[in-house]
């Protein structure tokens, strides 16, 4: 197969292999809805964490070509950096609520000990001054906060941390899209590991992303992609596994913001492409989106002052 690769974009292929797609389903009806939310399709927070599962233990394949026309494909790693879940007070809050409750009555961990845990907290006194009582009422519940400050060899990849958070926030996998405000959001590290094949002096192959997507069902109503739309041309390990067909359709979590680390020359902004615009675009929906929030993202001040 021929690739035209001048009109090809490195940047479009990461987002599109990064991308991902979650099985939708649709919310029961009741007498009690409204006509206008009888029609509400919503996805498992579980199923959304299960796509990073195979990313995280053997990275995900991105086809780029290179300058001089040859294809690596390079593997990345995805790391939870940064998670922020609000909730309104609902019949499924309660019930998580109450099995946080009952999970911490038997912890062994003494009041000291949890609050020294300083990088998952669910506490509006951490919030920026700059953002009112009324504004944080109307975000919802803040049920957890986690800001990843640790040096990136030290941090375990995304799917292991979600499943070390839920021990303590077990409705981490067991929300629902349309449990949780759309002020719910989630920042992914993705930091490269090898290319296949191997190639030297390549150093625009150390790039990393930080994506930020929303995670609940409010913002992705025009991303429903058909189920063989997906980003079958992306590895998800050394072996080349396909994601599994299902009958259902999966809405698209694409990336609302964007910033990179070490993104040098040309390789991965295509100038006959719109990348540039796009990704100032991203970059600054990034930085509105924190400053609203009154968020400190530690990886997002590093990648943009280094």
């Amino acid at each position: 197969m021929v690739i035209n690769w001048r009109r090809r974009s490195n940047m479009q292929s990461f987002l599109s292999c990064t991308t991902p797609r979650v099985p939708v389903c649709p919310l029961p009806k009741t007498n009690s809805q409204p006509i206008l939310q009888r029609k509400v399709e919503y996805f498992n927070l579980g199923d959304l964490w299960d796509q990073y599962r195979e990313w995280s233990a053997y990275g995900i394949g991105v086809p780029i070509i290179l300058d001089n026309r040859d294809s690596v494909v390079q593997y990345y790693v995805p790391y939870l950096s940064a998670i922020q879940i609000y909730t309104s007070k609902s019949h499924s809050l309660t019930r998580c609520m109450l099995e946080d409750s009952e999970k911490e009555s038997f912890s062994d961990d003494n009041e000291s000990e949890k609050l020294s845990r300083s990088s998952d907290v669910s506490d509006d006194s951490l919030f920026d001054q700059d953002v009112s009582w009324s504004a944080r009422h109307l975000l919802g519940q803040l049920y957890l906060q986690y800001i990843e400050y640790g040096s990136p060899y030290g941090r375990i990849p995304l799917f292991d941390k979600v499943n070390e958070l839920a021990q303590n926030y077990p409705c981490l996998t067991s929300f629902k899209s349309v449990d949780i405000s759309p002020a719910s959001w989630i920042s992914v590290a993705w930091y490269p590991i090898y290319h296949i094949p191997s190639c030297r002096n390549v150093k625009e192959l150390s790039t990393c992303f930080l994506t930020y997507h929303t995670i609940s069902a409010s913002f992705q109503e025009n991303n429903y992609v058909p189920e063989e739309v997906g980003n079958d041309s992306c590895s998800t390990n050394a072996g080349d596994v396909k994601e599994k067909k299902s009958s259902h359709n999966r809405v698209s979590l694409s990336p609302f913001g964007l910033a990179t680390y070490k993104l040098q020359g040309g390789l991965w902004v295509n100038p006959e492409t719109p990348d540039s615009d796009m990704m100032s675009s991203l970059y600054s929906a990034a930085y509105s989106w924190l400053k609203q929030l009154g968020v400190e993202h530690h990886d997002f001040d590093f990648f943009t002052t280094h």
